[in-house]
């Protein structure tokens, strides 16, 4: 039987801050955002080429805002995806070249934290 991690839930503050921060600044796909009903908010969005996609908005998690920390996520290019993050104004860490990987990381408005790896070369 396969388990498929499909969706991890963001804790924010502001959801369409967080929405507008994670589309139009780190280049997430907005899937859905429906209001339910006043108590909820269902906003779904999805990385470039991911399988899993995150939910924020109203009623969705319990957590903290600021709490989901290290969420990681593999690119092809690290170097790239930085440049990336900073031509769109998100403050992203240098690279840290690490013998299992390359890596920057970044927050979002409320503290979350994501994580970017490029896998070293397979021998």
């Amino acid at each position: 039987m396969d388990w498929k991690l499909e969706v991890v839930p963001v804790p924010v503050t502001d959801v369409d801050r967080a929405k507008a921060f994670y589309v139009d600044q780190v280049g997430f796909n907005a899937d859905h955002d429906i209001q339910v009903n006043p108590e909820l908010r269902f906003v779904q969005l999805t990385p470039p080429g991911s399988a899993c996609s995150i939910v924020m908005g109203t009623g969705i998690t319990t957590m903290t805002p600021g709490t989901q920390q290290g969420v990681m996520m593999v690119v092809a290019d690290v170097a790239a995806a930085r440049e990336q993050l900073l031509g769109n104004g998100v403050k992203a860490s240098e690279i840290d070249v690490q013998p299992w990987g390359s890596f920057i990381y970044f927050g979002d408005p409320d503290g979350n934290t994501w994580a970017l790896q490029q896998l070293p070369p397979r021998s």
